[in-house]
């Protein structure tokens, strides 16, 4: 697998599991806080939903995990659905606080919000091309069939 596959999907295993460990597990402060370092970016876009920010914490664990295993067992077609799974997600999201960017109280956190958003966008973008171009052998490989009954052994 390229490096610039493998750096995509660490920066997508690092965010979200890291992201969405903070909304799973400490949705209020999530609310209040995103991104840190004096921006907020959540809590000015409507009223606080935990049930909402646990759900959306978990689809990213989801996704970072997914990621993770990706990177870690080098298979091609695992690596295409993260990039898809990103763009599903991520695109339609971004697209939302673009409508909705005057939300934000300064311009700088209008800019920052676009920014990262759409780095995202072009990241899950960059990762579907750059696995479709990988060799038709690495991208047909199949999971390992350790997870398959074992064929019978002749005596």
């Amino acid at each position: 697998m390229r490096l610039a596959v493998k750096l995509l999907l660490g920066w997508f295993a690092l965010f979200g599991l890291v992201i969405g460990l903070w909304q799973a597990v400490f949705p209020a402060s999530f609310y209040a806080d995103f991104p840190g370092m004096g921006h907020h970016w959540v809590s000015p876009d409507g009223p606080y939903n935990e049930h909402l920010l646990r759900d959306v914490g978990l689809g990213n664990l989801a996704v970072g995990t997914v990621a993770l295993v990706a990177l870690l067992t080098g298979v091609v077609w695992v690596a295409r659905a993260v990039g898809l799974a990103v763009v599903v997600m991520d695109l339609p999201h971004q697209l939302h606080h673009q409508a909705h960017v005057s939300v934000l109280p300064s311009t700088t956190d209008r800019v920052l919000q676009s920014t990262s958003l759409a780095a995202v966008s072009l990241a899950a973008v960059a990762l579907l091309v750059l696995t479709s171009r990988l060799s038709a052998a690495s991208a047909s490989a199949a999971p390992r069939s350790d997870l398959r009954e074992p064929a019978p052994t002749r005596p």
